[in-house]
């Protein structure tokens, strides 16, 4: 019997995992395991926000793909068709190529993008807050409005550079507006006359911020942002966005030129090609991450719509790290029984809560319920990173500079990023080349012999 070829699409929380899951109960040599991912990285996101103040470097947050891995082979580009009839993944390399990647068993987890909602002037002039790039990119723009808000004697100009704009209530949103504000704070004690111009806004179409922490928390977010001087204004989107202006849907015009887009995300249009039913884009799977009909293909995490067992109120599971962490263990046991022809197990896990490091000594978190603010927050959300990072390297990094920032102070410095160009979310998205279900199928057979045709393979 020859040995099976398991392709694992995607380097996110979902797919990372299920790497090093299947790594640990498949003996070295019983399986050919492929990773398919345009980084040889997964990216720890829940601390980006830290990433773009500074507070960690870069490195801080990428765990090797190479370094925590054994037997994975890494496949580089982006996947951008399914063919399940001759079970494989269309690959666009880096070099703009289309290449094939066969599978016996196939794991699909290529996460979200950002989602842009077709609002005027949205991908030409927004900023992202998804990626490293995007992150450390925004450190660099943000200090340079300042530097040139400084150098400038126009009130106007001045107005627009020091004002910033973050779109989005949740997680990411209130994190990178705290975390900015204070790096904001920081270089604003070089420039003195700045300090009564820098003006942070945060709105979001929702009633509330952070909906996951409970009203009470919620208040309290609203009022540590508040107390920060962040404008926070809910129940409240942008309708068109320039090179200078921010329109919201009240009728306000911001004089502006920095909008950070944290207000959405949609799943990778890559589960559109699989060609069975999805929700919202997002692959219908059963209860064990199966997909109905393809018994050879599993699905898990954000662009998965994975029925939730432990909670009525919710009919599928949230597109969170937290749950697409532990999809991604009942995936790789599936992977492995379905192998072996053994019964497959449910997916079931109760949701841990949520922690927010507003930045300095802020924080809030609901732990099983339990709701902490303050330093109790700071310890258990601070905790709770470094006990989810997969890397000891990584660890290592973090409390570093977490220890560096605390008795040390920071550098508050551009490194030159925001010189040529705005690598942002919405460039991102338009430059992979989805293919559809049928061109998926017929691509995925055309290079399937081409490659028999070239290494006379079967």
């Amino acid at each position: 019997m020859s040995r099976p070829r398991i392709v694992v699409v995607g380097a996110g929380f979902g797919g990372f995992h299920t790497i090093r899951h299947l790594e640990r109960r498949i003996p070295t040599g019983a399986a050919d395991i492929a990773l398919v991912a345009p980084h040889d990285y997964m990216l720890y996101s829940p601390l980006l926000p830290q990433v773009a103040s500074g507070l960690l470097t870069p490195q801080s947050v990428v765990m090797s793909v190479h370094r925590l891995t054994r037997q994975t082979r890494l496949v580089p580009g982006h996947a951008v068709g399914v063919d399940t009839r001759d079970r494989t993944v269309v690959v666009r390399r880096p070099t703009g190529e289309l290449a094939p990647c066969r599978y016996d068993r196939l794991v699909l987890a290529p996460g979200s993008m950002t989602r842009e909602f077709g609002i005027p002037g949205l991908t030409e002039h927004a900023y992202g807050a998804k990626t490293l790039a995007e992150a450390v990119l925004l450190r660099d723009h943000v200090l340079a409005q300042l530097e040139l808000a400084n150098d400038s004697r126009d009130p106007v100009e001045r107005e627009e550079r020091c004002r910033f704009v973050v779109v989005g209530g949740g997680y990411t949103g209130v994190e990178t507006a705290a975390s900015l504000m204070r790096l904001c704070q920081e270089a604003a004690q070089r420039y003195p006359e700045l300090r009564s111009v820098i003006r942070w806004h945060l709105v979001d179409i929702a009633p509330t911020v952070l909906p996951q922490l409970g009203d009470r928390l919620g208040r309290k977010a609203i009022d540590l942002l508040r107390g920060l001087g962040i404008e926070v204004k809910m129940k409240v989107s942008v309708r068109e966005v320039t090179a200078d202006k921010v329109v919201l849907t009240d009728g306000r015009a911001l004089p502006c030129r920095t909008l950070i887009w944290t207000a959405g995300i949609t799943p990778s249009p890559l589960m559109e090609t699989v060609g069975t039913p999805t929700q919202g884009g997002r692959l219908e799977v059963g209860t064990d991450l199966s997909v109905p009909g393809l018994p050879e293909v599993f699905a898990l995490g954000d662009a998965a719509a994975v029925p939730n067992l432990s909670h009525s109120d919710s009919a599928y599971c949230p597109p969170t790290a937290q749950y697409a962490s532990r999809q991604a263990s009942t995936a790789a046991e599936n992977v492995v029984n379905s192998v072996l022809g053994r019964p497959l197990r449910e997916f079931r896990h109760r949701d841990m809560g949520l922690v927010v490091d507003l930045s300095g000594r802020d924080a809030l978190a609901r732990i099983m319920q339990f709701d902490l603010s303050g330093l109790p927050a700071l310890a258990a959300t601070r905790g709770y990173h470094v006990a989810s990072v997969p890397s000891g390297t990584a660890r290592a990094r973090i409390v570093a500079n977490w220890g560096i920032r605390a008795f040390l102070g920071s550098e508050v410095s551009r490194m030159g990023f925001a010189d040529d160009g705005r690598p942002s979310s919405f460039v991102a998205n338009e430059a992979v080349d989805y293919l559809d279900s049928d061109t998926s199928r017929s691509e995925g057979a055309r290079l399937l012999d081409n490659e028999r045709q070239r290494y006379g393979e079967d």
